[in-house]
């Protein structure tokens, strides 16, 4: 499979979703097939099912034959680690968790520690000794709102953050709540999804987003074009960053994902365009199954 030549990693939440199938992919598409076809358009992918449930061995492996080397996993750590009551007491599951994703090698980076509500300032003594214990590429999203205040307890957070090299992940929900609307995908998203500010950090090489979007693709628009500038200038200054676009109910997340992608290559003219999935045959072809 021919690597994708991008100066920054774009994907979607998962690779796999049925109503993804006869949309993104091709209408013949088996449960088998959708990690390589996903990793022959995107080069990364969030790791929102670690987050849930830990992978078995065997998974983990098939995952190694499949994804390119040039792919990114940014598996999350599973919520007995992030949602813990001590956190550093949660050191040697992360790290049975880190073992059992080994066979992925250097795709697994960063790992995601998706921190709750409840975890606020008085805890980030915790989230020290985690990150000192950890020792590995890391990406935090922190949700209290007192770490998006501009006071004390936001500038510790970031403080901490950057001098250990660890990515504040940035959640942009802004379009998913800019409607009141009674459509069954965007209010479940609504009550899902935390409404916090935008904080695009970069305190690392690799900037991470999460955009929640609308279910329709144009309407994200307005809300898009400052992040097609702020990753073009990311990526003129020699980071990589790496994005990843869902819609309220992700039926057309891949969809969202590619228009970035063409809004981006306006702006950064030269960039390769994302391939279009025409057959399962080269999956096939490939021994997925």
């Amino acid at each position: 499979m021919t690597a994708l030549a991008l100066p920054y990693h774009l994907g979607c939440p998962s690779w796999s979703d049925t109503a993804w199938r006869g949309r993104f992919y091709p209408g013949d598409t088996q449960a088998g097939d959708s990690l390589g076809l996903y990793a022959q358009v995107f080069n990364a992918v969030e790791g929102n099912t670690t987050f849930y449930a830990w992978p078995a061995p065997g998974t983990v492996e098939r995952w190694a034959r499949i994804m390119p080397e040039h792919f990114r996993f940014t598996a999350k750590f599973p919520r007995e680690v992030s949602h813990g009551a001590d956190l550093p007491g949660q050191l040697e599951t992360a790290w049975n968790f880190i073992r059992l994703l080994r066979p992925l090698g250097e795709r697994v980076s960063p790992l995601w520690l998706q921190l709750p509500a409840s975890f606020g300032p008085n805890r980030l003594g915790e989230l020290a000794a985690f990150i000192e214990g950890l020792g590995c590429a890391l990406a935090v999203e922190v949700r209290h709102l007192a770490f998006f205040d501009k006071g004390p307890d936001e500038r510790a957070l970031n403080r901490l953050l950057r001098d250990t090299g660890v990515e504040r992940v940035c959640l942009d929900s802004r379009a998913l709540f800019s409607v009141a609307s009674n459509d069954p995908g965007i209010l479940h998203a609504q009550g899902q999804k935390p409404k916090v500010p935008v904080r695009p950090a970069a305190f690392s090489q690799s900037p991470q987003v999460r955009f929640i979007g609308l279910p329709v693709v144009k309407d994200n628009e307005p809300f898009l074009v400052p992040w097609v500038e702020k990753v073009a200038e990311w990526i003129e200054e020699g980071r990589r960053p790496y994005i990843f676009l869902h819609t309220a109910d992700n039926r057309d997340a891949p969809a969202l994902a590619r228009y970035f992608h063409e809004q981006l290559g306006v702006r950064l003219p030269g960039l390769p365009a994302l391939p279009t999935l025409a057959s399962t045959k080269a999956s096939t072809q490939l021994g997925l199954l």
